[in-house]
């Protein structure tokens, strides 16, 4: 008996002092990591309004795409691999050199402001990333130690870009591994991800936000209708990841030189956009999302968007997939609304989180993005959405690097990587 207190008693103490250890880094990560995502946030915002008050630097894009591979290039990254490094670091023990934070954050600030069709939140997965590696080494933790903050950091970063904590808390943990959670790293992820989001209130970032109201408790046809909705975002998710694969494939293929690829992904952007006669395609896509949930949309908005965005990202600019997945999603589900028989704003909500849940293959985070930002009305909607589409998108994702660790449809391990 004595002998079974006193390992008790050492379990306590060692409990004590990993969570005391883990609280310390994690908010010290967390604040710093939520400072660097706030001046980046601040950064995008600024090189939009330039693009938005001047449009004429829409037409240095292919001049902004040589810059990139030139910085990249003399920093000695020839074949950047972005969030797909950040996830074998953690799957497979890959270092992130700290130059990816930097790197990304600047490249990504070049293609917001002439115009790219790219996202925030991937750069910020991977700056978060480069921050929790070096955060890691600096203060000479362990291998299995370094992976939890990069995690943490990861969590971080996404919180304060985007205003939702408790999904960055989750999303980091759940996107490396589909199927496992890594629950060793909640209470670090927790913590950074929260000290983030209140270093992001302080400093007046604003999160993003689509209120959901009077849906009127739920019935079983909207229920049906969001069902099939869920289904058919589930296939654009997949549509969306093969074509940006195969795209980037195709253009590594036939123009090897990535000087040559970017110049002519760039070029392709502006006669697209020329062909617009607008610029409502290029930069992240917010602008569409917050028209989706306003007004139903013309059934084309969502395939122009993907176009831009396949263009833009396959021909090596950098960003994210994230807010463009968002937005494609968004105006998919605005311009069916009407078919379906649901109010614009529930089913843009559906289609934004169900093809959001179909690129990343992470239904938790997918969940509780819908709650922080449309809120909790519609819950049984986007739940239900949400579970179709994970199971529709199959084994495809936006990051190769990320393992299916168990079946989507049997309780079987499969190990396999995203298609």
């Amino acid at each position: 008996m004595k002998e079974k207190w006193r390992l008790h008693f050492h379990f306590a103490l060692s409990t004590i002092y990993s969570l005391i250890k883990w609280l310390g880094i994690s908010v010290f990560s967390g604040a710093l990591v939520g400072m660097i995502g706030c001046s980046f946030y601040y950064a995008l915002d600024f090189v939009t309004k330039i693009r938005e008050t001047y449009p004429a630097v829409v037409w240095l894009l292919p001049v902004g795409g040589l810059l990139i591979v030139w910085i990249y290039k003399i920093c000695g990254f020839s074949h950047p691999k972005g969030t797909n490094l950040v996830i074998a670091s953690i799957s497979r023990h890959k270092d992130i050199p700290f130059l990816m934070f930097p790197l990304i954050y600047l490249s990504t600030c070049i293609t917001h402001l002439l115009g790219g069709s790219a996202g925030r939140e991937g750069a910020a997965l991977q700056i978060g990333g480069s921050i929790g590696n070096a955060i890691g080494k600096w203060i000479h933790l362990d291998e299995k130690d370094r992976l939890i903050v990069i995690m943490c950091c990861m969590s971080g970063c996404f919180s304060a870009l985007f205003g939702t904590p408790v999904a960055a808390a989750v999303f980091s943990m759940e996107m490396v591994s589909v199927g496992v959670m890594h629950y060793s790293a909640l209470v670090p992820c927790s913590a950074a991800s929260i000290t983030a989001a209140l270093i992001a209130k302080a400093l007046h970032t604003v999160p993003a936000s689509f209120p959901v109201t009077d849906l009127s408790g739920v019935q079983v046809v909207p229920l049906l209708s969001c069902a099939l909705l869920a289904a058919l975002s589930g296939g654009i998710s997949a549509l969306f990841c093969l074509s940006i694969h195969s795209a980037e494939k195709q253009s590594k293929k036939y123009l090897k030189n990535p000087y040559l690829r970017i110049g002519a992904g760039g070029i392709l952007v502006l006669i697209l956009t020329l062909l617009m006669g607008n610029f409502c395609y290029n930069g992240a896509g917010s602008n569409l999302i917050t028209e989706s949930f306003s007004s139903q949309q013309p059934f084309f908005v969502f395939l122009l968007k993907m176009l831009f965005t396949i263009v833009t990202l396959s021909a090596g600019y950098k960003g994210g997939e994230i807010v463009p997945s968002f937005s494609i999603g968004a105006a998919f589900g605005s311009a069916l609304a009407g078919l379906l028989g649901l109010p614009v704003p529930l089913a843009a909500a559906v289609g934004m989180v169900s093809v959001f849940c179909g690129v990343t293959n992470c239904p938790m985070t997918s969940l509780l993005i819908a709650l922080e930002m449309f809120g909790a009305e519609g819950i049984l909607y986007y739940l239900t959405a949400i579970a179709i589409s994970y199971v529709i998108s199959g084994y495809c994702g936006l990051y190769r690097s990320q393992q299916i660790v168990y079946s989507k449809t049997r309780p079987e391990y499969i190990h396999r990587r995203t298609i």
